[in-house]
């Protein structure tokens, strides 16, 4: 059978405002407009000019994805909403997902099937498992008898376009979609023809126009030729990215490109993804930087012995390394820009990172100036213009601007945290 995944379709950025309330004395969290409000017990919305959306009557609640939230009014009863409060769905149906191709996938008793936007069933629940639709298909398994199931694909009208044939399939990605018969892989068109002859072992998923195919023994990369582009040596590899491929041949990690290419050996112990045209790599636990034509920007004569952190990771354009047990910053050509006398630290976030020096945490900004003194027992990375402070026990919330705004108290003074 093929795996089902509960997924956010068409999930957006999301905009977060904090305002403070001066009635509860603390900050309420605003995403994209909408708040989450509640009595300790049941859930609601609001807005930030302080219209109710929906009372608190919902057990659980998501948090709005675009224009629609799932809401439970128990375990098993869930149903979706849109930003104005109005039911899409009610909450009569065991899980659903949301909207895809404009279908919804829902789950009633047990069975799986699809209603259109507004709510109206379009594919009665009957499935014994469904996924969402791409490319304007979504798999499907079925029971054949008391002892066999099969999976196969519908139309968005229910209409079941090829045979249940299939023990497992995954959705349809740029036209076509990977099947096993057999307990092999390959892939099939949407007429059904075997593009790629069901046979191997093991297949990864097609995106991007390539994928792998083979056994455990190794597999090659192919792109929609269905020929192979390598010998069938990789038994790992990753996903395409800034236009190359990680893989792993002989016990040793190097990439490729999106012709097969070995642009850059299979020498390393440990290989990252690319990101800023970087990536991490080791040998023999000695870690350095390299760029996607294998050039080393970083010697291979740093640590990873610290547990924070997401090292040799570019983040706002620097990244952290780690050398006799201290710490510091390199940017893109892999300069030492941040001297390394950090204890512990962790990786920019927006345009802050949070550094352990003399035992005591703080923050520093991209150029390496004090931005928050190091006077805390702890303190975690900004995120949504937030962070956690730790201070004689009590913790704290910080602002973007170095400002105590939750829990302020025992807060001493320093920049602006006093009024």
């Amino acid at each position: 059978m093929f795996l089902l995944t509960l997924l956010s379709a068409g999930i957006q950025a999301q905009q977060v405002e904090y305002v403070d309330d001066e009635a509860c004395g603390c900050e309420l969290v605003f995403v994209d407009g909408i708040q989450t409000t509640t009595d300790g017990s049941l859930f609601g919305f609001k807005r930030a000019d302080g219209t109710i959306i929906t009372p608190n009557r919902y057990r659980f609640v998501d948090k709005f994805h675009g224009d629609y939230c799932k809401v439970y009014l128990d375990y098993n009863k869930c149903g979706l909403i849109d930003r104005d409060g109005n039911e899409v769905l009610p909450c009569i149906y065991n899980e659903l997902d949301y909207p895809a191709e404009g279908r919804i996938l829902v789950v009633r008793d047990g069975h799986y099937g699809y209603t259109d936007l507004k709510g109206n069933i379009v594919i009665e629940p009957q499935y014994l498992l469904a996924g969402t639709f791409h490319d304007g298909l979504a798999p499907i398994q079925i029971i054949i008898d008391t002892y066999f199931t099969a999976c196969s694909f519908i139309d968005t009208l229910g209409h079941q376009i090829l045979p249940a044939i299939y023990e497992t399939v995954q959705p349809f990605n740029e036209g076509y979609a990977p099947v096993m018969r057999y307990q092999r892989w390959g892939l099939i068109d949407q007429s059904g023809k075997e593009v790629l002859t069901i046979r191997y072992e093991q297949i990864t998923n097609n995106a991007d126009g390539i994928f792998f195919a083979g056994d455990t023994a190794g597999m090659a990369l192919f792109d929609y030729s269905f020929k192979p582009l390598t010998p069938f040596v990789y038994t790992w590899t990753t996903g395409l990215c800034e236009g190359r491929i990680g893989v792993r041949k002989g016990g040793k990690y190097g990439f490729l490109d999106v012709h097969g290419h070995e642009v850059i050996p299979c020498i390393y112990d440990e290989a990252g993804m690319f990101c800023n045209g970087r990536t991490v790599v080791a040998i023999d636990g000695h870690y350095g930087i390299i760029d996607t034509n294998g050039s080393i920007i970083l010697p291979l004569e740093y640590d990873d012995r610290t547990p924070h952190g997401d090292k040799y990771v570019y983040h706002d354009g620097l990244a952290l390394v780690e050398k006799n047990g201290k710490l510091g910053y390199v940017d893109l050509a892999g300069k030492l820009v941040i001297p390394m006398y950090f204890d512990q630290a962790f990786h920019f976030t927006e345009g802050l990172a949070c550094t352990r020096f003399n035992g005591r945490w703080g923050y520093i900004d991209t150029t390496g100036a004090i931005f928050v003194p190091h006077i805390f027992d702890h303190a975690s990375p900004f995120e949504w213009g937030r962070a956690e402070v730790i201070y004689n026990g009590n913790v704290s919330k910080m602002d973007r601007r170095g400002k105590c705004v939750k829990n302020c108290k025992d807060i001493i003074a320093w920049r602006n945290w006093k009024e």
